[in-house]
């Protein structure tokens, strides 16, 4: 069993490496959801992470703040990367949460990440920010 402290130690100093030690921290069985992906099991969550090496670079989490409940807590984080296709290729920051629960040997087999995909994102992207601009202003009070 894992301390809280040395997950966030461990998301905090995270490489592509790292992804090979998700079974020090999560269950065999662990579900993962974050606004593009829902999947259960090591191998896939492990996958999920593999691909966002791929994506971006210089991926780096801060974990901001933490409540701790019996078992399980909320992280807020912090994400800075740089993605080549996006922005010039220049650093990108998206803030979100991450909702974890604890099995009884202290895993993580419940984690739900919590982050604006329209904001943190797609208006990010050249192609559709001038669409999510205009929504934004026609929804907007």
């Amino acid at each position: 069993m894992k301390s809280l402290d040395e997950l966030i130690a461990f998301y905090e100093n995270f490489s592509a490496a790292d992804v090979a030690r998700f079974g020090e921290f999560y269950s065999a069985d662990a579900w993962f959801k974050d606004p593009f992906n829902e999947v259960s099991g090591l191998p896939a969550i492990q996958r999920i992470f593999t691909h966002m090496f791929s994506q971006v670079a210089e991926p780096r989490f801060h974990i901001e703040e933490s409540i701790v409940a019996d078992n399980g807590a909320m992280l807020a984080w912090t994400f800075h990367y740089r993605m080549p296709r996006l922005g010039g290729g220049g650093n990108q920051v998206m803030r979100g949460a991450s909702h974890l629960r604890f099995d009884a040997a202290g895993k993580v087999n419940y984690h739900r990440d919590y982050w604006d995909a329209a904001e943190e994102l797609y208006m990010k992207l050249p192609a559709v920010s001038w669409l999510m601009r205009g929504l934004r202003r026609m929804i907007a009070a």
